[in-house]
């Protein structure tokens, strides 16, 4: 679904360095795929073909993290203001 990221954070040596990828158009999503120690992140179409894929080496991959387009489309919890009495 558009909107659908996955960011990537991989050891490089004295620094840690992020990666994104993201769903950029209707009907896209990203899929994973964690292959005899290469992990691929691919964006893909409603078909199945990939438009882009990036490849880490599973042993340099400190964090993984999937942040659906469901998440951000939600409305903020409301919470009531607390009750302020005159006088």
């Amino acid at each position: 679904m558009k909107g659908d990221r996955v960011e990537i954070v991989i050891d490089a040596g004295e620094e840690a360095r992020t990666y994104e990828v993201i769903a950029t158009k209707a009907g896209r999503r990203v899929d994973i795929a964690n292959r005899r120690g290469v992990v691929e992140v691919s964006e893909v179409t409603r078909s199945g073909t990939p438009v882009r894929t990036a490849r880490f080496m599973a042993s340099r991959i400190l964090a993984l993290v999937e942040h659906p387009a469901s998440d951000r489309d939600e409305p903020p919890a409301v919470r009531p203001e607390a009750d302020r009495g005159s006088g």
